[in-house]
């Protein structure tokens, strides 16, 4: 088994300029996928319609991008596309989610953002992510 650095964080989901709602959010990182940092949200807050007899026990939604875009997205607006990441008052950083079914904005503690990456540097430090990668696996996984 690779090691992982795994912490349940409390976030925002903003709904509106005036309404948030509360949700637990795991963040995890793992060795044997050393450039990326997912992030696992509650099944209920997904905007895809369940699959049939699958209610909100069926899974997170777990998005997975690069943690240097995590890191890089806490001093200052960065990514393109699905995932964007931004420092915000207060000492917060907000996570822009893009997909077909909408766009979910969630607010994090800086301060829990930052633990996160301190745990995941403990176990591959930046710029050494080229050394945990297996690229027989990954050819694998791409060819399916």
């Amino acid at each position: 088994m690779h090691p992982t650095a795994e912490e349940t964080v409390l976030a925002r989901l903003i709904l509106s300029a005036h309404r948030s709602v509360r949700l637990r959010v795991t963040l995890s990182y793992l060795t044997d996928d050393p450039l990326a940092v997912r992030m696992a949200f509650p099944a209920e807050f997904s905007l895809d319609e369940p699959a049939d007899g699958a209610g909100p026990e069926a899974g997170d939604i777990v998005w997975v991008f690069a943690r240097r875009l995590l890191a890089a997205g806490l001093e200052l607006p960065s990514g393109v596309g699905d995932v964007h990441v931004r420092p915000a008052p207060g000492r917060h950083t907000m996570v822009e989610l893009r997909a077909p079914e909408g766009t979910a904005l969630v607010r994090f503690d800086t301060a829990d953002l930052r633990r996160f990456l301190w745990r995941s540097r403990l176990l591959v430090p930046e710029g050494e992510e080229h050394l945990h990668l297996d690229a027989d696996r990954a050819l694998a996984e791409l060819l399916g």
